[in-house]
C-alpha cells in the first residue's frame, strides 16, 4: 500500500477544491464552477485537478449540459481511491475502522483490549489492526482516539485515570515506528464487519479478511461504545458534509513536519494523529453540522468525558485539557475517585451504574451536564457511550430534566438533550476524520 503526501493535499487551495468535489458527490462539478466557487483562476484549478487525477483521487464524471458553448467536462471525487484508519483505544475494547474519502466506513474490527497491559503491548496490537485493515490501496493516515487528558499536538497521553504507565508515553511516534514493522503482523481469522458499500460478512474487495483480536488472542464478539448492535452504515461525512470552522488536524493548526496528521509519510509509513476520544467523536459530529453550531458531546462509557464544539470548531483549550468533564467535583467529601479526588462526577455516576441504578446515574450525569451547559451557553447536548446505550431513553430524560430545571431557575431557554446520531463506532470514525478532515479543508 502506498501513502499519500498529505502536505500537498492539505494546501489551502487543494483542500477547497477537494471539499467541493466531495460535496458534489457522484454528479461531479466542472473546472469552471470550481474556479467560480473558490475564486481561483481556471488555470490554477486545472493544475490542481491534473495533480489530483494523477494521484487517482479524482476522475472524469462525463459532461454537463451545454451553456452556450461546448458541454463542460465534469470531475468527481473517487471515494475508494484512498482510505484512513481510525482506532478507538478504550480502556477495555479496541475498535478499528476503515473510512473512505467520502467519509463512509467500509470495514470495522472490534475486540477486547486491556489498556493496562502497557503502552508497548497496546501499540503492537494497534499496529496489527492497521495492517489487517489497510490492504493494498492508498492509506492517507491513521487516527487514534483514547481517553484523556493528552497533548494532541505531540501525540502524548498524560495521566489517564487508572493507567499511570501512559503518562508521557510518545504514542504517536511509537505507533509510527510499529507501523514500519507491521508487514509481519499476525494474520487473524474470522470476518470483517461490512459497513456500507455493500460489504457484508467478508473483506472488502481487494482487502484481506479480518477477525477480532487483542493481546494475541481470539476475541469474542461485541459492540463498540456507542450502543446498539454492531452494524454498518455511513460514517461521518457520508452525506453532504457540513463546514467546520477550524482545521481539525491531529497536529494542530501550527504543527510542523512530523507532527500529527500533517506529517508527510516516511518510507512507507503513514502519518498518525492522536486525540482524546471525546474530541474525535465531537469532530465526527461537527462534520455533519452546518457551520457555526455549538454543542457538547457527553460520553459515558468506562469513564466520563465531553467533547466541545464551539462556533463550529472543536475546542481543546489552551493546554488541550478542555472537556475533562468527569472529574469535576459535585459532592464535597464524596466517594473517592481513581483520579485521587473525591466526589467526582465520574465516580458517582459509574457507582450508580454498578448498583444497577440507571435512573440515579442519569440524574448525576444531568447535574454535571447542566453545569457544563450553563458555563458554555451551548445550543444542545448530545449523549453517547456504552453506559448511555444501556438505557438511552432514561439518560436523555434524566439529563433533559436537569437542563430544564436549570433553564427554569435561570429564566432562559432550555438546552435540549438528545442521543448522538451515527453508528456505534462514532469515536473510531472520528479518529479517522482526524486524518481526513484537514484534507478537505475542515
Amino acid at each position: 500500500m502506498r501513502n499519500v503526501n498529505l502536505s500537498g493535499l492539505r494546501s489551502h487551495n487543494t483542500a477547497r477544491v477537494l471539499g467541493l468535489l466531495r460535496a458534489a458527490g457522484g454528479d461531479g462539478v466542472s473546472r469552471l464552477e470550481l474556479a467560480e466557487r473558490t475564486g481561483l483562476t481556471p488555470q490554477a484549478v486545472s493544475k490542481i485537478a491534473a495533480r489530483l487525477r494523477e494521484e487517482g483521487l479524482v476522475a472524469g464524471a462525463g459532461r454537463g449540459p451545454a451553456t452556450g458553448g461546448k458541454p463542460r467536462t465534469l470531475l468527481r471525487l473517487v471515494p475508494g481511491a484512498a482510505h484512513a484508519v481510525g482506532l478507538h483505544l478504550d480502556r477495555d475494547r479496541l475498535t478499528a475502522v476503515l473510512v473512505d474519502l467520502a467519509g463512509v466506513t467500509v470495514a470495522v474490527r472490534t475486540g477486547p483490549l486491556d489498556l493496562g497491559a502497557g503502552p508497548a503491548h497496546v501499540v503492537a496490537v494497534a499496529a496489527a489492526e492497521v495492517a489487517a485493515l489497510r490492504g493494498g490501496g492508498t492509506l492517507m493516515g491513521v487516527g487514534v482516539a483514547m481517553p484523556g487528558p493528552l497533548d494532541h499536538v505531540a501525540g502524548v497521553p498524560h495521566r489517564v485515570t487508572g493507567f499511570p504507565a501512559w503518562d508521557g508515553y510518545p504514542l504517536r511516534d511509537a505507533l509510527r515506528a510499529a507501523l514500519r514493522d507491521a508487514g509481519s503482523g499476525e494474520a487473524l481469522e474470522g470476518g470483517v464487519e461490512g459497513a456500507g458499500a455493500g460489504v457484508a460478512g467478508g473483506a472488502p474487495p481487494g482487502r484481506p479478511a479480518a477477525g477480532r483480536r487483542v493481546a494475541g488472542k481470539r476475541a469474542e464478539g461485541g459492540a463498540d461504545t456507542g450502543g446498539g448492535p454492531t452494524t454498518g452504515g455511513a460514517g461521518p461525512g457520508g452525506g453532504p458534509p457540513g463546514a467546520v470552522a477550524a482545521t481539525e488536524a491531529g497536529g494542530g493548526a501550527g504543527a510542523g513536519p512530523g507532527e500529527g496528521a500533517g506529517a508527510v509519510a516516511g518510507a512507507g509509513v503513514p502519518p498518525v494523529a492522536v486525540d482524546k476520544d471525546t474530541n474525535a467523536a465531537a469532530l465526527a459530529l461537527a462534520l455533519r453540522e452546518p457551520g457555526g453550531s455549538s454543542f457538547a458531546y457527553v460520553h459515558a462509557g468506562t469513564g466520563l468525558g465531553a467533547g466541545l464544539v464551539l462556533d463550529g470548531a472543536v475546542y481543546r483549550g489552551a493546554r488541550t485539557g478542555a472537556g475533562e468533564f468527569g472529574h469535576q467535583t459535585v459532592q464535597l467529601d464524596g466517594a473517592p475517585c481513581g483520579c485521587g479526588g473525591r466526589g467526582c462526577l465520574e465516580a458517582l455516576c459509574l457507582a450508580a451504574v454498578a448498583r444497577g441504578d440507571l435512573d440515579g446515574a442519569a440524574r448525576v450525569l444531568g447535574v454535571g451536564v447542566a453545569n457544563l451547559a450553563g458555563l458554555l451557553d451551548i445550543d444542545r447536548v448530545l449523549l453517547g457511550g456504552r453506559v448511555v446505550a444501556k438505557a438511552p431513553e432514561r439518560f436523555v430524560r434524566g439529563v433533559g430534566a436537569a437542563l430544564a430545571e436549570r433553564a427554569r431557575l435561570a429564566g432562559g431557554p432550555e438546552v435540549p438533550a438528545a442521543l448522538a446520531p451515527g453508528t456505534p463506532h462514532l469515536v473510531a470514525e472520528g479518529a479517522a476524520q482526524l486524518v481526513l478532515a484537514p484534507v478537505f479543508g475542515r
